[in-house]
């Protein structure tokens, strides 16, 4: 199993490279960065939690200008948008965008994705709340297809494009040797979440990671009953609790990687808190150490 770290990257915390440096210095293996393009000051919709919105939400970084950046200073690294919002992007910028990102990496991008949860965030650009999911899924369908045709055209309800050209391609190679960037979606278990995942994703990323012995193995069965493999199929929880019994139980089920929350802070908060994830992940790869 591998391990990561995610942060709100934002003007005022951790300088992105550093961090980078920190993360792989430290043996991790990924860094993964979510997105807002803005928040309106007027919203109403409430955070998913039901605390007073963190004004981290209100600084982040673009994550692929930030994972660009934290590239150059890193060799192996993954490097992940944790999450990257699609519906409120174009897919012709976004697609070209990313796969940049994973051509000068060496491929080493990933790209997860979620449907949002900010209504007025949406709204301001063009979307339709109850549409978000529809207009992601084709917005990563076309951003698909730009990287694995050298001759791309998609018509959709949402998004249309006559026959175009796209490079560079991705680095990275899916199994039938397509230009790809894995592509895992994020949210809660459910069908319609499944239902996205199966049909083009190439992992699903639970949030806290509660419940997946229940939901893996419906995941599995959709898998199957697709015709995919799910041993190629990664899941990769986000802000799970550092505690060996909790990662004990994820390697038993067969997860992926796992994510760990880094506070949105500087430095001597951040390398604090990610000398100790760090510790525990070191003690897990040379035996765990006597109780």
């Amino acid at each position: 199993m591998r391990y990561g770290v995610t942060m709100f990257a934002t003007d005022v915390s951790i300088d992105v490279v550093e961090l980078a440096r920190a993360v792989e210095e430290r043996g991790l293996d990924s860094l993964w960065l979510p997105e807002h393009t803005h928040i309106p000051t007027s919203r109403t919709t409430p955070h998913p939690s039901g605390v007073e919105l963190p004004e981290k939400y209100k600084r982040s970084l673009d994550p692929l200008v930030a994972l660009a950046a934290a590239s150059s200073a890193t060799t192996t690294l993954r490097l992940g948008t944790g999450i990257l919002l699609p519906a409120q992007r174009d897919p012709l910028v976004t697609a070209k965008a990313i796969a940049s990102l994973d051509h000068v990496c060496g491929g080493r991008a990933a790209m997860g994705i979620g449907f949002g949860w900010n209504e007025e965030e949406m709204a301001d650009h063009g979307v339709d709340f109850r549409q978000r999911r529809a207009v992601a899924r084709e917005h990563v369908l076309a951003m698909q297809a730009l990287w694995h045709e050298e001759e791309a055209a998609f018509e959709g309800e949402h998004v249309r494009f006559p026959a175009t050209w796209s490079w560079p391609k991705p680095a990275q190679r899916d199994r039938e040797g397509r230009p790809h960037v894995p592509t895992l979606v994020g949210g809660g278990a459910g069908p319609k979440l499944f239902a996205h995942a199966v049909e083009y994703a190439d992992g699903w990323v639970p949030i806290g990671g509660a419940g997946l012995t229940r939901a893996l193995p419906t995941l599995r069965a959709a898998l199957e009953e697709a015709g995919r493999d799910p041993d190629h199929f990664e899941v990769v929880p986000f802000a799970a609790k550092p505690d060996h019994g909790k990662l004990d139980h994820y390697q038993g089920l067969g997860v992926s990687e796992t994510v760990f929350d880094l506070p949105s802070a500087g430095r001597d908060e951040v390398l604090a808190v990610l000398d100790g994830i760090a510790t525990m992940v070191a003690e897990r790869q040379d035996g765990r150490p006597a109780a």
